[in-house]
């Protein structure tokens, strides 16, 4: 054994697994992209937190029956973020189109939610995208600006118009988005609405607004979790689900349609590690889920 091997490590992988990119299934791409934030900032540091904390939870998945660390991973890095969001952004979709087009599941750890427009784009329209979110983000434009993460997905209808728009876990809005919700056909889910109806009913709901949609993308902003349970993330909000019932409802909706996913707003330093440990198993358990899936 040389000295480099013995004293040194490589900066860390997602979950500690590394297959060679052409062999992988799934390619991890961390996009520290942290330009509009207008609460608090620091999801620049999202990554390498999570990437971090998936070292040092368990991989095995109870809810599947899978292993992560039997599922074919690359890790691809990060994301060269530009002073400039619209470049940023234009990066990003480059960046997936070519993981697309190499036929793998881009797994994007953002950053800031705004990003999810930057891979939408090319992502394309003939798919449904599903997000679990505190907040609309329907917004036309906020503290001056149009592209933000408090407008991206009305940029997103406006832009891509997408086959669906899902919300699922909304309880932080206000007048405008809502107007503008029911005046374009997005729809949404929710805490309270979740709450009254239960796991399964809430799943049958999905199940049948889905039904026709042959593509899914999937975008979770951390801050859909009460605080209580995620407290570092950029716009914290009250009376969110809890660990188990979040994942019990993601788990419902990850299935073999799932063409790539982000989950966003993680700001690390605001706790002690909790929700990056929260973000490390969400997206585990995703992988997972969509593995299981795709095998049937």
């Amino acid at each position: 054994m040389s000295y480099r091997e013995l004293f040194v490590s490589s900066s860390p992988v997602f979950s500690g697994i590394q297959r060679i990119f052409e062999e992988a299934k799934y390619v991890v791409l961390g996009a520290p992209l942290d330009a509009t934030s207008t609460y608090r900032s620091g999801t620049r540091f999202a990554p390498l937190a999570i990437r971090e904390a998936s070292l040092n939870i368990e991989t095995y998945s109870f809810r599947t029956g899978m292993d992560v660390e039997d599922l074919k991973i690359h890790d691809l890095g990060d994301l060269h973020v530009a002073g400039d969001v619209n470049e940023t952004l234009k990066r990003l979709g480059l960046v997936t189109r070519d993981l697309l087009d190499a036929k793998k599941v881009p797994v994007i750890i953002g950053g800031e939610h705004t990003l999810t427009l930057g891979v939408m784009r090319r992502v394309g329209e003939n798919v449904a995208l599903v997000s679990f979110d505190a907040h609309l983000d329907l917004r036309n434009e906020y503290v001056g600006l149009t592209t933000s993460h408090t407008t991206f997905m009305r940029r997103i209808k406006e832009q891509i118009n997408p086959n669906k728009i899902l919300e699922i876990g909304t309880r932080a809005v206000c007048k405008e988005e809502l107007d503008y919700a029911k005046k374009s056909g997005v729809s949404f889910l929710t805490v309270q609405q979740i709450r009254r109806d239960g796991i399964e009913k809430t799943a049958k709901k999905i199940d049948t607004f889905l039904a026709d949609c042959d593509k899914i993308y999937l975008t979770l902003d951390m801050d859909v979790l009460d605080p209580a349970f995620a407290p570092a993330v950029q716009n914290p909000e009250p009376d969110g689900f809890g660990t188990p019932m979040f994942l019990d409802l993601l788990g419902k909706v990850c299935d073999h349609r799932i063409v790539a996913f982000d989950l966003v707003e993680v700001a690390p330093h605001y706790d002690k590690g909790i929700t990056a440990v929260q973000a490390a198993k969400t997206i585990f358990e995703v992988l997972c889920h969509v593995e299981r899936m795709q095998k049937r």
